[in-house]
C-alpha cells in the first residue's frame, strides 16, 4: 500500500476564526484540488462520466497587472451550456458579521466560507443575470462591461472599488471548464467536479461539495475520510482555479503590451 501523508491541518486559532465567520455565513464549499498527476486516477476512482458534464466558458475581467484582484475584488461572466449567462462581483476576504442587513436581504447576494485542506476565506457575492448573447458581444468588444451587471453589481463595486473604473477592466480568458455533479457510490453527499483547460494544455481538477455551516466539520471528516478510501491523495498543493486563470491570461495580455 502506498504511504500517505497527513492532509494539512488548521491551527487552533484558525478553528477558533473559522466557527466565528461560519456563524455569519449563509453556507460554506469544502474544496480540493488535485494535482494533474492524479487526475485520472482520481475519476476512475470515484466513478466520473466525462460525457456528463456540462460545458462552460469563463471569462474574467481585470487590468494586465490585476489591480483588481490586489484589492480583493473579481468580476466574472460565463457562458453556460443549456443555462443561459450569469455574472458575478465577488469581494474576497470578507468579514460575514459586518456586512450590511441591507446586503443580505437582496436574494443576488451571498456570503459563503471556502476552506480547502489547511486554509479558508470567506467571501460576499453578488451575482446578476445579463441577457443571453451580451457576453459573447463584451467579449468581441460590442458592449461595453456594464451592460453585464446589475444596478446591484455595479454598486457594488463602486463601493469596494478604489480608483479602477469597469472601462480599466480588460477581457482574461476565456477558459474552457467541465462541470460535472454526481454522488459517487457508497457515499451520501453529491460532489462537484470542474475541471479547467488552460490553453498551454494544463489542467486543474477541483473537487467540492456544499453544505450547512452547521455540518462544515463533519461534512469535512466525511470527505475526507471517503476521499482516502479511494485513494485520492488530499495532501497536495492546493490553488485557486480564479487566481491561476487571472496570473495565466494576465501574462499574456502583458506580452501584448
Amino acid at each position: 500500500m502506498a504511504t500517505t501523508t497527513a492532509a494539512p491541518q488548521l491551527s487552533p486559532e484558525q478553528v477558533q476564526e473559522l466557527l466565528r465567520e461560519l456563524k455569519s455565513s449563509d453556507s460554506v464549499e469544502l474544496k480540493l484540488t488535485i494535482p494533474e498527476a492524479g487526475q485520472r486516477s482520481t475519476a476512475t476512482a470515484l466513478g466520473m462520466d466525462p460525457l456528463e458534464a456540462q460545458m462552460r466558458l469563463v471569462y474574467f475581467f481585470d487590468t494586465p497587472e490585476l489591480a483588481l484582484d490586489e484589492q480583493g475584488v473579481v468580476v466574472r461572466a460565463r457562458r453556460i451550456q443549456g443555462k443561459g449567462e450569469d455574472s458575478i462581483v465577488k469581494l474576497r476576504p470578507v468579514d460575514p458579521a459586518k456586512v450590511p442587513e441591507e446586503l443580505r436581504l437582496s436574494s443576488s447576494f451571498r456570503v459563503e466560507v471556502d476552506a480547502l485542506p489547511g486554509g479558508f476565506v470567506c467571501s460576499a457575492t453578488m451575482k446578476g443575470t445579463p441577457r443571453n448573447g451580451d457576453v459573447q458581444k463584451v467579449a468581441r468588444g460590442e458592449k461595453a462591461l456594464k451592460k453585464l451587471l446589475s444596478k446591484e453589481q455595479r454598486a457594488f463595486y463602486a463601493e469596494h472599488v478604489d480608483g479602477i473604473a469597469l472601462e480599466d477592466l480588460r477581457l482574461l480568458g476565456p477558459i474552457f471548464v467541465l462541470k460535472l455533479r454526481f454522488t459517487p457510490k457508497h457515499f451520501d453527499r453529491r460532489l462537484v467536479a470542474e475541471l479547467w483547460l488552460y490553453p498551454d494544455g494544463s489542467r486543474v481538477l477541483e473537487l467540492s461539495t456544499r453544505c450547512e455551516t452547521t455540518e462544515a466539520f463533519q461534512a469535512a471528516a466525511e470527505l475526507r475520510a471517503f476521499l482516502g478510501t479511494h485513494g485520492v491523495d488530499v495532501t497536495g498543493e492546493q490553488s485557486t482555479k480564479t487566481r491561476k486563470a487571472l496570473t495565466y491570461f494576465a501574462r499574456g495580455l502583458k506580452a501584448e503590451a
